[in-house]
């Protein structure tokens, strides 16, 4: 992490207030990209039509309706999405349960300081309720957040900002004081328009230079944000009280 890269041109006096951080799940809580991609490889070859896992990074941060749309867009209007869905993710289940998921690296300590200090957490993914929540669950996390975002709660999916305002909306907190770690553009885009500090932690995709003034910074790994955080934030004494866990309906 360069301290000096965004951080000296973003904060500028006082130092702003952190209430909450909102995190992405695929590629930034689990290392679970490189597996879907996996499956995408196989699944193609299985239905004829070769790897797909290439496009795996194009659609980062997408929900199933406009992943659909971006495959119909490659391969015209009769390419089967449904199979290719059910394929896939029949794959990917045999794979993870054969090799399982690991988390990120610090995600678990970067959740304790947040804890610590009373700084509320929330989940923001385009993923389904079953992924988000399974994977939640399975890793035992789920006491770790106040509210838990998934595709089918929100109209419009990255790069929109809808998720991040409902994650804020429940959160009852100002976008203006909450962080978005995020590893992928869609997702830095969808906390910018929502006014949040995105920072993004790369994994399958590295930041291009158009994408560079939408990011308030970028680390190496979720073991950073700890430091990032108490080099540019205040966090306010009275967070103690956070607000009552929402759940999916």
């Amino acid at each position: 992490m360069d301290m000096d890269m965004n951080i000296n041109s973003s904060v500028s006096g006082s130092r702003p207030f952190l209430e909450a951080v909102i995190f992405d799940m695929d590629g930034l809580m689990i290392d679970s990209e490189r597996f879907v991609a996996l499956s995408w490889d196989k699944a193609g070859e299985e239905m004829g039509y070769g790897p797909l896992g290439f496009h795996m990074p194009n659609t980062l941060g997408m929900n199933r309706k406009r992943r659909e749309a971006y495959f119909l867009e490659q391969y015209g209007p009769d390419f089967p999405f449904l199979q290719f869905l059910e394929t896939y993710r029949r794959i990917y289940f045999e794979e993870t349960q054969k090799n399982g998921l690991p988390l990120k690296p610090g995600l678990v300590s970067l959740l304790d300081y947040l804890k610590k200090h009373h700084i509320k957490a929330a989940v923001a993914s385009s993923s389904s309720a079953e992924h988000v929540l399974g994977n939640l669950s399975k890793n035992h996390l789920e006491d770790y957040f106040q509210a838990v975002i998934n595709g089918s709660m929100i109209r419009h999916s990255k790069p929109e900002p809808d998720i991040y305002l409902e994650a804020c909306r429940q959160l009852q907190t100002a976008p203006c004081k909450a962080m978005a770690l995020e590893d992928a553009p869609n997702g830095i885009l969808s906390a910018s328009r929502a006014g949040l500090y995105p920072v993004m932690v790369p994994d399958l995709v590295q930041p291009e230079e158009n994408l560079k003034p939408h990011i308030f910074q970028i680390c190496d790994s979720l073991e950073e944000i700890p430091a990032l955080i108490e080099a540019c934030f205040t966090i306010r004494q009275d967070q103690s009280i956070l607000p009552e866990k929402q759940r999916n309906p």
